[in-house]
């Protein structure tokens, strides 16, 4: 395997008249790394994954290849494939001609287009589906159809603009373990766009969090979740409780901005099982999700909060709304979080692409 980064990003910046879409943004992604780039729409995700594909030319900054600088190259002389939501297979072919698409603009033969077009087929499970039409495929499928026809021309780095938006949950679910298996067996490395935090913290081997066109923390995804460094990203990536100002004081008996995770919280309706920190409050809400409760308290004199508690024997007690409960914590599961330095604010422009 190469030694140079998949795709390395110097300097990347994007303008939009006076607004910075992408500022200054460095970035490595390793060859065979599944990445992701999370964020909401017009965080500057998209744009990225566009200049890196050839589809926007930067402003400035440089965009290499396994080591080759290909920012002035065209989005056809690139060594990288894009899957899209919408799949844009064509409706009039077959599947394997929709596969063989590619090959087929580049001369291959015709036997040798369809030998390839067909092993790829294979590596997505769709052996015995080549005549069929996009119409008679299910959501799942036409993305797995997506897919080979993206990956059978070799890319070295296949590039993926959140192309399970469409399906549904069960589905998306499903789909979200047979693409990690699907870059497992081809072994290179995937760029996947999502505005979904559980998407990217299920799929990635490290992920970054982009907010008005910067990077606010790159990670792997159990390091984003157990520590997010900032108030973005902890409420962005996954749900926190967020203490700052005379709730971090009064509450926590300290000056700054913390965050805890709901399921880091303990809930009772008598005293405190042990003399750590805790609070009282009141009950909101109890939310049944299924596997789990999430309650809501209004914390006395303070902000309100969420416990995520299992559904099982030990938990799951029916408490009125009203009910006076405490609310307990360890301060180690406290993470202490800095002020975003992202100021710029991103054009309407990137609005609509992402």
């Amino acid at each position: 395997m190469s030694t140079q980064p998949a795709i390395r990003l110097t300097q990347l910046t994007k303008q939009f008249g006076s607004v910075f879409a992408v500022d200054h943004l460095d970035l490595e992604v390793a060859p065979g790394e599944f990445f992701s780039m999370l964020g909401p729409s017009g965080s500057g995700k998209t744009t990225v994954l566009r200049c890196i594909a050839g589809f926007e030319q930067p402003t400035s900054g440089t965009i290499e290849l396994f080591g080759q600088d290909v920012t002035a190259k065209p989005a056809a002389a690139r060594a990288v494939n894009t899957v899209f939501q919408d799949y844009a297979l064509f409706p009039h072919m077959s599947v394997i001609d929709n596969v063989a698409y590619g090959l087929r603009v580049r001369g291959v033969g015709r036997s040798e287009r369809r030998r390839r077009a067909l092993e790829a087929l294979a590596k997505v499970r769709l052996d015995g589906f080549a005549d069929r039409r996009p119409s008679q495929l299910s959501g799942g499928q036409r993305q797995r159809v997506a897919l080979a026809r993206a990956t059978v021309v070799q890319p070295k780095v296949l590039l993926l603009d959140e192309p399970l938006g469409a399906l549904d949950l069960k589905l998306r679910q499903q789909m979200q373990v047979e693409l990690k298996q699907i870059q497992h067996d081809l072994g290179i490395a995937f760029i996947f766009v999502t505005h979904d935090q559980e998407e990217a913290l299920t799929l990635s081997d490290r992920i970054a969090v982009f907010n008005n066109g910067r990077i606010e923390q790159l990670g792997t995804p159990r390091e984003l979740y157990e520590n997010p460094q900032s108030r973005f990203v902890a409420d962005f990536v996954g749900t926190s409780n967020l203490f700052a100002g005379d709730d971090a004081r009064s509450i926590l008996g300290r000056d700054g901005e913390y965050s805890i995770r709901p399921e880091k919280l303990s809930l009772s309706t008598g005293s405190p099982a042990s003399g750590g920190p805790n609070a009282t409050g009141t009950l909101i809400e109890s939310v049944y999700v299924g596997s789990s409760i999430r309650r809501v308290v209004d914390l006395d004199g303070g902000p309100r909060i969420s416990v995520l508690e299992r559904n099982d024997s030990s938990h799951g007690a029916d408490y009125d709304r009203g009910t006076r409960v405490h609310v307990t914590w360890d301060d180690r599961d406290l993470r202490e979080l800095r002020a975003s330095d992202v100021a710029r604010t991103v054009g309407e422009e990137e609005r609509q692409q992402s």
